[in-house]
């Protein structure tokens, strides 16, 4: 949880320090981040399927399928890494045409300009990542993302504001700390990962003779679906920034706050999605779909009380936790009534990404995929919209839709699952 926590800070704290310039500020840095988030959502839905193939493999005692696996998926999500920064620069000219506010699109571009190339080391510690994940070995990355919080922190408060021999620079300095911050979380993982024994089958690099199209197939079959939910869902939220930001920049800010503070406690329920898929992953290997069952609803039940504490301090808490981010008493106004939406939303969120990781850990994506698009695209888009644009509600009306999309979601996922760990238990039994 700490571990996948750790991406979301990185930008919150680039959006607390960044609020402290002001409003317009704050929806640049929204802004920027939003185009980037559709592109690492995409990645990271692919890099994903490394940990389940890890998972079973470990299951079932095979080192050297695990090591293929690896190697492939490293390929693979660097090439990724690649592409999706290429990509974020050819849809720079986008920023200008989405209806946003003049002042913050000039100061979004080169903030997104250098975030953008952080997507490449950000991506090769991905594949990193899921590989140890699957080894159910998630400390080393929590470490990492820990270290490139306080490398992060650091950087911002010197390039930010300027402090001694460094230039103030604002948003910029905040996407450089960021870039650099991303780097250091790379080269630490991969250090720390090269220098343990129990890695060292594992990190021997395939030769050439070795790669083999019918691995890179396994993963992308795998991945590109769960690249897909994770584009459908981040995709709704980058969605609601765009909408808010029609409002003006001061909704948007609100937005961006609101938006930040239910992605941090999203990313704990991620987290414990992957957790969801490392056993239930393990549990496919061996063949144990009673254990695997019970596991899996352990986890869900675990998230619904984390999820329902964080309900509480957001509902406690909406008046103050907007001032972490800034002074504009209209931002703030805004904000906390969006914070009574995030906390009415926390469980079906926090469920329905559990859910998502137990599928995965199962190798069921492929319904995934058109669950989550009917939820957040037939149902949720279009709600928000109709609310934005025919009523008073402003951006409340926007978190009214995300609120009935992400229930929809848990609701139809958990069905799913449900339906299929009875169907697995009952052949494996015998019984037609």
């Amino acid at each position: 949880m700490l571990g996948s926590l750790g991406h979301i800070l990185v930008g919150l704290v680039d959006d607390i320090m960044v609020g402290r310039l002001g409003a317009v500020e704050l929806a640049a840095t929204s802004l920027g981040n939003s185009l980037f988030f559709i592109a690492f959502s995409v990645g990271v839905g692919f890099s994903f399927a490394i940990t389940p193939l890890i998972a079973e493999s470990d299951g079932a005692g095979d080192k050297e399928k695990g090591r293929s696996i690896f190697q492939h998926g490293l390929i693979l999500t660097t090439l990724i890494g690649v592409g999706m920064f290429l990509t974020l620069l050819l849809l720079k000219p986008l920023l200008y045409h989405l209806d946003q506010p003049d002042e913050v699109v000039v100061l979004a571009i080169p903030y997104y300009e250098i975030v953008a190339f952080s997507m490449i080391p950000l991506m090769i510690f991905q594949g990193f990542k899921q590989f140890a994940d699957g080894l159910s070995q998630t400390k080393y990355a929590m470490w990492a993302t820990i270290l490139t919080n306080v490398v992060n922190v650091i950087l911002n408060f010197v390039l930010i504001y300027g402090f001694w021999i460094f230039p103030r620079l604002e948003l910029v300095g905040a996407a450089i700390g960021t870039l650099i911050s991303r780097v250091v979380m790379l080269v630490f993982l991969y250090v720390v990962l090269a220098r343990k024994e129990k890695f060292a089958i594992y990190m021997k690099r395939l030769q050439l003779a070795e790669i083999k199209k019918t691995i890179f197939r396994k993963i992308i079959k795998l991945g590109f679906p769960t690249a897909l939910q994770m584009l459908f869902e981040v995709g709704l939220f980058t969605s609601a920034v765009l909408l808010a930001g029609t409002l003006g920049a001061f909704p948007q800010a609100a937005n961006q706050i609101a938006l930040k503070l239910s992605s941090s406690t999203f990313m704990v329920a991620v987290g414990l999605g992957v957790a969801a898929t490392i056993r239930v992953g393990n549990q496919k290997g061996l063949k144990n779909y009673v254990e695997l069952r019970r596991i899996a609803f352990s986890n869900f039940l675990l998230i619904l009380l984390i999820m329902t504490t964080f309900s509480i301090g957001f509902m406690i808490l909406k008046n103050i936790l907007p001032t972490i981010f800034t002074e504009n008493l209209e931002v703030i106004e805004i904000a906390s009534s969006l914070l009574l939406i995030a906390a009415l939303f926390q469980l079906s969120d926090g469920l329905q990404a559990v859910i998502l990781g137990a599928l995965r850990g199962l190798q069921d994506v492929n319904i995934p995929s058109v669950i989550t698009f009917i939820a957040y695209w037939i149902i949720g888009f279009p709600l928000s919209y109709y609310l934005v644009r025919n009523t008073n509600l402003g951006t409340f009306g926007i978190w009214i839709g995300l609120l009935i999309s992400l229930t929809s979601s848990a609701v139809m996922l958990f069905l799913r699952f449900n339906y299929l760990t009875n169907k697995l238990i009952k052949q494996k039994n015998g019984i037609t």
